[in-house]
């Protein structure tokens, strides 16, 4: 026997506008989530709701923000700690990466002496640099 299965292909122009905005709204007011709007309305994909999401939503995809989505206080508050935990994170990277390049410093310092005195040469010059004798002539000359 052969079974009948109850899957139908369907298209974008199957949903119409009004039921689009609908689901779109209401995911964006936090009443479904994309999974359980496919479920409640029997649309066969995920990625179909994503695509209204981003041709019909408040949401710029470009930046990852919410364009005109009011916020609740919750909301900036976790969004605020987020960000604090993020810098902090960035400050104690950038903190480490100072102290790893003052030991170098020091490092390359201690490393200039001995080669200073071990081979009898100055290789740190004392004075700023000036142009080369053979520069100077060749200015002279033209």
């Amino acid at each position: 026997m052969k079974e009948i299965s109850s899957y139908v292909k369907r298209t974008q122009k199957d949903y119409s506008m009004s039921f689009k905005l609908q689901v779109v709204q209401e995911i964006e007011q936090g009443k479904l989530s994309t999974y359980s709007a496919c479920l409640n309305y029997g649309i066969q994909s995920r990625s179909t709701v994503v695509q209204w999401l981003r041709k019909f939503g408040n949401f710029d995809w470009e930046t990852q923000t919410p364009s005109n989505m009011p916020k609740s206080p919750e909301q900036k508050i976790m969004e605020l700690e987020a960000q604090v935990k993020l810098l902090e994170k960035q400050k104690a990277l950038l903190e480490r990466q100072a102290y790893v390049a003052d030991k170098k410093a020091i490092l390359f310092d201690m490393m200039i002496d001995l080669a200073e005195k071990e081979y009898h040469i100055d290789i740190r010059k004392n004075s700023p640099p000036e142009q080369s004798t053979t520069s100077e002539k060749k200015n002279k000359k033209q």
